[in-house]
């Protein structure tokens, strides 16, 4: 029988806690939903009124993998949803993980958190900027540090203050906090930032993702700022060999950077990190720290 248990107030059946889901590290579903529960309060802020997108690996990372939007069966009544109009299904809804209990109900399916880079309720109006930096082989994160130092400095100079946390995977994101903005204006000025980086930068960095010249270069994905796009939240876990962390780093930890493993963070990482450093991704969280985006070609004066 399936263990039911109470999370202010709400009866979440919490399921097959032994199961292995990181053969590598043994790390459990169990240890998982404890890893959730304690990093609750930073990862509801960040993904707090935003539709979730959800990467289920039931069976661990060897297993079946498969992306969802919509609600998945059996979401209980009281998990909210929001209405998010797609070409192919206008009454379509997803997902807002909005307190403990949906969290820890989402959880227990075994799930990467993906959001849009817009709120519920305002869909391709985005109130913060992404890029991706995704480093091809033998290109690593120490790579991607490199074009992440010289990125911030040129936001900076267009007055965007840039924040960094690790994919969980091999790379970089990069998140600056918006007002809100419509999300084609901000796609169109990461792409511009991309094709500069790669001016600027042409030995290390591609703005296209042509598999040809990928090899020891990092690809500069300006991409998730388009609407339909998601990216990896704060403090999920990923689907990896091991219980891997997309985990906010300082920009310190970026200068320092020598070796790819300086910038993996495991699950038991990651309370004494928030414990030390509080949220290092806490602006983006904060209405009033959201810059406006420069001027750009077409703009009308």
């Amino acid at each position: 029988m399936t263990p039911i248990t109470m999370v202010e107030g709400r009866r979440i059946p919490l399921s097959n806690l032994d199961k292995v889901l990181y053969p590598e590290t043994g790390y459990t579903k169990g240890e998982v939903l404890h890893y959730y529960a304690t990093v609750a309060a930073p990862l509801l802020a960040h993904i707090h009124d935003r539709p979730v997108s959800f990467l289920r690996y039931p069976d661990g990372p060897d297993g079946q993998l498969f992306f969802t939007k919509n609600p998945p069966p059996g979401t209980p009544a009281w998990v909210k949803t929001t209405p998010v109009p797609r070409s192919e299904d206008l009454s379509a809804e997803q997902v807002v993980v909005a307190d403990l209990p949906s969290l820890m109900w989402a959880a227990n399916l075994v799930v990467e958190f993906h959001t849009p880079q817009w709120p519920a309720g305002s869909p391709a109006l985005a109130d913060r900027l992404i890029i991706d930096l995704d480093p091809g082989a033998p290109a690593t994160a120490v790579e991607c540090c490199a074009v992440a130092l010289w990125l911030r400095e040129r936001l900076a100079s267009d007055g965007l203050e840039a924040y960094a946390k690790t994919s969980g995977s091999k790379g970089l994101h990069l998140a600056v906090p918006l007002e809100p903005t419509p999300s084609d204006r901000v796609s169109a000025y990461a792409k511009g930032l991309a094709q500069e980086a790669e001016r600027a930068l042409p030995d290390l960095v591609l703005h296209r993702m042509a598999k040809a010249l990928r090899p020891g270069k990092v690809f500069v994905d300006h991409s998730q700022n388009a609407a339909a796009k998601t990216t990896a939240a704060p403090y999920t876990l990923r689907a990896r060999a091991r219980p891997t962390v997309s985990a906010p780093v300082s920009w310190e930890e970026v200068a320092a950077c020598r070796t790819p493993a300086d910038l993996v963070f495991l699950a038991d990482d990651i309370p004494p990190r928030l414990e030390r450093d509080g949220d290092l991704f806490a602006p983006l969280t904060d209405p009033g720290r959201g810059h406006r985006l420069p001027a750009l070609p077409g703009d009308r004066p």
